[in-house]
């Protein structure tokens, strides 16, 4: 239990993969909502009900994360491994997602929050154009990097863990290994409390 109550639970690979499996249904099962898209129905999108959990996946069980690159949204090249001693936030967004239109500028006030202490934001966008993405990110004084990646292609490279709605993030330890996945929106005290037993871990 962390401090403030939040419950932080670990999960073996096998727990995982039931939890990514029953998700997968959960999504190709809804049509209506708005906490979510879903975006492996054939490049549709449709939104779906997701109820948003940060799960921890045990350290011993945990699988690095593949190595991936792109052009940032201010122009600049980004590699993942500059991520390497890091715990990393990796946020799949878009501004036509209006679940993304909210969590966005709470994961802002969380990058601020943990500035200096060795945690590292990436935004991955998806399904826009350049300059609809970087006019939300200026709207929302979003100052984190963000890829642009409007074919969901990095998505694809997470294939063990597979990010199948938007928004959705995937949390990394300082091994590079995949840590927690979440499947919809994040609250923010939920990816504090994640964030602070990955950067209490030796």
């Amino acid at each position: 239990m962390s401090e403030g109550g939040e419950r932080i639970v670990l999960l073996s690979r096998r727990g995982l993969a039931t939890l990514l499996a029953a998700a997968t249904v959960l999504l190709a099962g809804c049509t209506t909502g708005t906490d979510a898209v879903d975006v492996t129905n054939g490049g549709q999108f449709r939104f779906v009900s997701a109820t948003p959990s940060g799960e921890l996946i045990a350290p011993d069980d945990r699988g690095s994360a593949p190595a991936f690159g792109g052009t940032l949204l201010d122009g600049a090249e980004f590699d993942s491994s500059s991520l390497s001693g890091s715990v990393a936030v990796l946020n799949f967004w878009g501004q036509w997602c209006a679940p993304c239109r909210v969590e966005t500028p709470q994961f802002q006030q969380v990058y601020d929050d943990v500035a200096g202490q060795g945690v590292e934001f990436l935004g991955i966008n998806v399904k826009d154009n350049d300059q609809q993405a970087r006019a939300f990110l200026a709207d929302n004084d979003v100052t984190f990097p963000s890829l642009f990646d409007p074919r969901g292609e990095i998505a694809l490279i997470f294939r063990d863990y597979p990010p199948s709605a938007i928004p959705s993030t995937i949390l990394l330890d300082r091994d590079g290994d995949v840590a927690a996945v979440y499947l919809a929106a994040v609250d923010p005290d939920d990816l504090r409390a994640a964030l602070d037993t990955l950067l209490a871990e030796r």
